[in-house]
């Protein structure tokens, strides 16, 4: 276990992500001037998560490994599936999930049914994944050279 903690790619890469989630508690704080510490560990929300660590992975990988290796490229791959998913199928997801709850709310108003809310914040804008991913970029990049 402690050789895997002292992985720099694996460093840079939680780092990245840790610092995405923070970002989300602090973003939220100032836009709608509102605490919400369930945002640490939630999907969804600005930066995207997801994005920052495969970006940073990825990122640290061709740092560390050069951009020629096959890890490289694997990585990049991921990087590109998890991101994909986080804007298109998992974003549908969170609309489906909006609208069904709209649903209930109006069809069942005052009909104690099911009060049960599906989860909205599923995924992310594309804007949240290019903030992630960059976030990611940078912030492995500052991890490895630091």
């Amino acid at each position: 276990m402690s050789e895997f903690l002292a992985n720099r790619v694996a460093q840079a890469t939680f780092f990245a992500w840790v610092l995405a989630q923070v970002l989300k508690v602090l973003i939220e704080l100032v836009w709608k001037r509102h605490l919400n510490l369930r945002l640490l560990t939630s999907a969804g929300g600005m930066p995207s998560s997801h994005s920052a660590a495969v970006c940073a992975l990825a990122t640290a990988i061709a740092i560390h490994d050069g951009v020629s290796s096959s890890l490289f490229a694997f990585s990049v791959v991921f990087a590109m599936i998890v991101m994909y998913d986080a804007a298109g199928v998992r974003r549908a997801a969170s609309i489906q999930a909006r609208i069904l709850n709209q649903i209930i709310d109006e069809l069942f108003q005052g009909h104690p049914i099911s009060e049960t809310h599906l989860r909205e914040l599923l995924g992310h804008t594309p804007i949240e994944v290019v903030a992630g991913a960059a976030l990611g970029i940078v912030g492995a990049w500052w991890w490895l050279r630091a």
